[in-house]
Order: C-alpha cells, then structure tokens, then sequence
C-alpha cells in the first residue's frame, strides 16, 4: 500500500516538474500594453518600460506600423535574430506560432 502511494506521488511530481519544464522551453507569450517600449538588443536581452507622454509622442514620430507577423529568435549563444516572414507560408507559420 505504501508503494503504491510512493509512486502516485512521485508521478504527481513528474508530471508537474515535466509541465514546468515544458513552459520554461516555451516561453510564454504575452501582449504589450497600451504605451509600453519593448527594446531587444543584438545580444537577445530585452528591456521595457512606458514612457511618459512627451517622451511616447517623441517616440510616436518614428515608429512605423507593423503590418504583419514578425518572429524573432535567439541561437545558442544568444544573439538575437529577425525571421524574414514576407512569404506567404511564412507568414502562416508565424501566425500559426503567435495563436
């Protein structure tokens, strides 16, 4: 009986340890807030903040529109990268990725 126990509880710790690896390698994706900066440097780190008005509408005059799904990645050392998504099957999977 107390086997038995001992391995219903070490599945419950696999199971929640294996969740929390599998979103730690996922990420997890979420929408930017009304007015927030989000900067990501060439070396992947990234940093965000929400500037005050003067300084959004300063930042406002050369910001262009994105008009269609972007992905960015990172390789094994950590430098960051652009994904071109101007085809059509690119853009699928972009979107496919970003749902």
């Amino acid at each position: 009986m107390n086997s038995i126990k001992i391995a219903l509880l070490a599945g419950l710790v696999g199971l929640s340890a294996s969740q929390a690896f599998a979103e730690d390698a996922m990420g997890t994706m979420t929408m930017m807030k009304g007015g927030q900066v989000t900067a990501i440097m060439p070396d992947g780190h990234m940093g965000t903040m929400t500037p005050d008005a003067k300084m959004g509408a300063e930042m406002m005059k050369m910001a262009k529109p994105i008009k269609h799904c972007m992905m960015l990645m990172t390789d094994a050392k950590g430098k960051a990268y652009m994904s071109d998504t101007s085809t059509k099957k690119a853009q699928a999977e972009c979107e496919k990725m970003a749902m």
